[in-house]
């Protein structure tokens, strides 16, 4: 391939990647050396396109590398429309999001779909033109830049599993075009199908039974994994593939700095496999990795993983091939509320011990809450040994945060019930999953004052583990479900409409007024964020362990850095407790600045205690 054209910068980067990406690509498309050639074309094509300001931002963190890791990165997720209307009216809003602490914002699919058949947003009709409701790809990129001018980065959703059935390569395989049909899974009958259906898991069995679906138009059967009107593409054929990099790269040149890849693992498929997790799904990642470190080596690849650990932390690579730079902590979530229920940190315990275990250069993205359910893949072979079977404690789980188990505070609701498999998830804001919704209902101020505890006990927790902590868009002012959502018919049948309402602005207000709710979640998260940037024991470099409290409903960890000792406490009873922590050093209570007794430290019912003991003091 010729390379006169090429300048220095992008020939330097090649020259070192290279071999690999080749050997990569022709393993993977059997030897095709034509089509290596047109993707390292388009990569040439993506660079020369990239704009100045993205290139002096590429220098910069090339310089930092682990500019990702810093201890002051806090993350905000929003839907555009829910948040501010456009993105027009995001970029009004920066100030607010800057007073949040917030200088990682994930925008939830904005790209365009089609009206009542987009599942919110991930069944693209055009990977470079944005819903026209919320704006333009030119606003995108303006909001970029004064994101950027702010030291704030931009997130993205790059759906590549699927289109939507109204993606022009859709709509010219409906109309018989074999060139386009072959970017999918296009069979004459359902023979094949039916082969596919017997290893292939359901994502949706209640809502969007099966994985494939009749195209009357083209007369033929397509794979259709999620939903009917998303298509699955074929990545098989090196045309998808290229095609596919260049629309995330058109994206990363718009200003996007963290590319999200969504559902990854089901991106190849194989007869006679569960199409899920496939060794070629590692070679894809890999190769897109190395396309963003030739043309776009600023950006980040945030790997969408929803599955159990050992399948997780395969997507991290390895240190000499990595894949995404960072991952979901997907069961560490799920764990969570778990022991919101339970009020037993033993199986949190459990997880996080093998999350600190885990290599420190392994990044991940800690939620309490996102867009999405809360599904119950949890340890169930750990938790039998305390008499929590599988079914009858899923069920335990949705009773308690749903309100329906007796004394529950809790306030959410069912998604994808599956009653013949007794198997449900579970939607709602943390702030109403904690109480707080029906505290101030009932009105009822001892009630209300617990409720906030352990909201902000847990965004406390958050915040202790390495990594990037996540808030979810009015969680920082404690918003609740935003039941209206039953009387729109577009929505009425996605109870993850729950927690996915429009931001309120008047409720946000609230937090300049002393003493109401809203101010004193949003000051004490302030406070949290302020103290985890001033202080290097919470680095993601940092040593991590669980601490020894002696009791199930207190969850302890530990954490050094240089000299610095954090010791977290978590109380997850609805009582206090009193726990002693057997660690060497004197420590003091980073929140109020008192001296602490390490042998005698009490937390109120859904409180928790930093205590940091400085070595070099």
């Amino acid at each position: 391939m010729d390379h006169s054209s090429w300048d220095r910068v992008f020939l330097g980067r090649f020259s070192r990647h290279e071999e690999e990406l080749k050997r990569l690509f022709l393993e993977l498309y059997h030897g095709d050396e034509a089509a290596y050639d047109s993707f390292v074309g388009m990569l040439w094509h993506m660079y020369e396109a990239r704009p100045e300001g993205m290139r002096a931002i590429d220098g910069r963190r090339l310089a930092d590398p682990d500019w990702y890791r810093s201890r002051d990165l806090l993350g905000m997720l929003m839907y555009v429309g829910a948040f501010a209307g456009n993105l027009e009216g995001v970029r009004k809003k920066l100030d607010y999001v800057e007073e949040c602490g917030v200088n990682y914002l994930h925008l939830m699919p904005l790209l365009e779909s089609p009206a009542g058949r987009s599942d919110g947003g991930y069944a693209v009709a055009d990977f470079r033109r944005v819903q026209p409701e919320l704006g333009t790809m030119e606003e995108l990129s303006a909001l970029a830049e004064d994101c950027h001018a702010r030291g704030i980065s931009l997130c993205l959703d790059f759906v590549m599993n699927h289109t939507s059935e109204d993606h022009e390569w859709a709509r010219r395989a409906r109309a018989g075009d074999a060139e386009c049909q072959a970017r999918y899974f296009f069979y004459d009958d359902w023979s094949i199908p039916q082969e596919f259906e017997k290893t292939v898991p359901q994502v949706f069995p209640t809502t969007a039974p099966g994985n494939f679906s009749w195209c009357g138009e083209a007369g033929k059967v397509v794979m259709t994994t999620f939903y009917p009107y998303q298509w699955d593409l074929d990545y098989s054929n090196p045309v998808v593939f290229r095609d596919m990099t260049e629309n995330m790269l058109f994206l990363c040149n718009q200003g996007i700095d963290i590319i999200r890849l969504d559902a990854v693992p089901y991106i190849w498929k194989e007869l006679g496999t569960s199409c899920r997790n496939l060794p070629q799904v590692h070679t894809l990642v890999r190769m897109m990795r190395l396309a963003c470190e030739l043309v776009c080596p600023a950006t980040l690849l945030l790997g969408e993983v929803v599955m159990e650990p050992s399948k997780v932390v395969p997507y991290f690579g390895t240190v000499d091939r990595p894949e995404c730079h960072l991952l979901y902590n997907v069961t560490t979530m799920a764990s969570t509320w778990h022991t919101v229920a339970t009020a037993d940190v033993r199986l949190l315990r459990h997880q996080l011990g093998q999350v600190f275990a885990l290599p420190r250069q392994y990044s991940f993205l800690n939620y309490l809450r996102c867009h999405d359910d809360i599904g119950w893949g949890l340890d169930y072979g750990f938790l039998r040994q305390f008499g929590m079977g599988e079914v009858p404690h899923k069920k335990y789980l949705n009773d308690y945060l749903t309100g329906k188990w007796p004394g529950s505070p809790a306030r959410g609701e069912l998604y994808n019930d599956d009653p013949r498999l007794g198997d449900a998830r579970l939607c709602g804001t943390t702030a109403s999953l904690c109480g707080v919704e029906s505290a101030r209902r009932e009105e009822d101020g001892a009630k209300l004052d617990w409720a906030l505890r352990l909201d902000l006990m847990l965004h406390a927790y958050m915040f202790t583990l390495s990594g990037i902590p996540v808030l979810y868009s009015g969680d920082e002012v404690a918003q609740e479900n935003d039941y209206g959502y039953h009387n729109d018919p577009q929505k009425a049948a996605d109870s993850r409409y729950l927690h996915r309402g429009d931001m309120d602005w008047e409720r946000a207000a609230q937090r300049k007024i002393p003493g109401t709710p809203e101010q004193r979640v949003f000051d004490a998260l302030r406070q949290l964020e302020t103290l985890r940037a001033a202080h290097r024991v919470f680095d993601g470099g940092a040593d991590v362990w669980i601490v020894n409290t002696r009791s199930d409903s207190v969850l302890g960890i530990g954490r050094y850095f240089r000299g610095e000792k954090l010791v977290a406490l978590f109380n997850f009873a609805a009582d206090e407790r009193t726990v002693n922590i057997d660690e060497l050093g004197e420590y003091t209570d980073l929140l109020t600045g008192e001296a602490a007794d390490k042998w005698h430290v009490t937390l109120p019912a859904g409180g928790f205690a930093w205590l940091l003991c400085d070595f070099e003091k």
